[in-house]
């Protein structure tokens, strides 16, 4: 068994009435890494968070929490950010923040220390005393976001953190989403937004139609369905002269003197080779290897596997 893995799903299956949610369903999460749960609509992601926090009973397989089977006993360890927020309107943020912080183990002292820092770390100290339906979206969501965290789980467990948020606030729980990461906590990350995926993730798993369809690292991941396709920038009174048989070009441009190939490598023909046929030409500015987004391989998947 590896002791790096915090989390693993194990050919987890899940039916609701005719529909299976779930089908052998595995993902391994990495200790104290930012873990992406992908999919589209109805993938099964949400089913598969809601085991996780024991909200939902498998119908087979099996969720392994640091190498031992989850139990109701790890859920203290465990911070869940569900994609459906709920606060109970008519409270006071403070006391609601309180009485949440409890259920998690925290003391009324320890609970309202640590939450004077956290909501002045979010600029919402002044709204202590407001009443929750008072909040906008936005703030009722950092509240939520804080009692989330401040039990200081191992295992946090984000479903559309983002969701709501303007960009300011987007990058400032992008930077506390990091410094959990950090401080040691393990995280999964399920959201629509490839970008954050691309910025904060190490892992990602792919579900669709209940299957997993893709996982591992992200690096090695866009690794493996790069095509051979390459970006160069260079100075030069007419565009490249290149083997037909060799290259193909996939666009020219010129941006302030400068111009732009995209150019694909065919029959075995080498980085090394194509600089080589540049050179004469033209004075080479940058040679970049084009890798795909995390955007193009999730739509390439999701399409190939409909």
């Amino acid at each position: 068994m590896d002791n790096n893995i915090a989390l693993r799903a194990i050919e987890v299956s899940k039916s609701y009435a005719n529909h299976k949610a779930l089908d052998n369903v595995s993902i391994e999460v990495p200790k104290q890494s930012i873990f992406g749960l992908l999919g589209p609509n109805g993938a099964g992601k949400t089913t598969l968070i809601r085991i996780i926090n024991l909200i939902s009973v498998m119908d087979k397989g099996k969720v392994m929490l640091n190498g031992k089977s989850i139990s109701s006993k790890d859920i203290k360890n465990i911070g869940y950010l569900p994609e459906e927020r709920g606060l109970y309107k008519k409270m006071k943020v403070g006391e609601q923040a309180v009485y949440l912080a409890q259920l998690k183990g925290l003391s009324s002292t320890e609970a309202k220390k640590q939450l004077r820092t956290w909501f002045e770390k979010f600029e919402i100290g002044s709204w202590w005393n407001k009443k929750v339906e008072e909040l906008s979206k936005g703030m009722a969501q950092k509240v939520q976001f804080i009692v989330t965290v401040l039990h200081k789980p191992q295992l946090l467990i984000f479903d559309e953190p983002f969701s709501g948020f303007d960009p300011i606030n987007v990058n400032i729980l992008k930077e506390e989403i990091l410094k959990l990461r950090e401080n040691g906590a393990t995280i999964i990350f399920s959201t629509h937004n490839m970008a954050s995926v691309e910025e904060l993730c190490d892992n990602i798993a792919l579900i669709n139609n209940s299957k997993t369809v893709l996982s591992g690292e992200i690096h090695k991941i866009k690794e493996e369905y790069k095509s051979n396709t390459f970006e160069i920038a260079y100075k030069s009174d007419n565009e490249l002269e290149l083997s037909v048989n060799d290259y193909s070009v996939i666009k020219n441009e010129t941006q302030r003197n400068i111009r732009y190939s995209t150019i694909k490598l065919n029959n075995g023909s080498t980085p090394n080779q194509l600089l080589n046929s540049i050179i004469p030409q033209a004075d080479v500015v940058s040679f970049n290897e084009i890798l795909p987004s995390i955007n193009d391989i999730f739509i390439q998947e999701v399409k190939r596997n409909q």
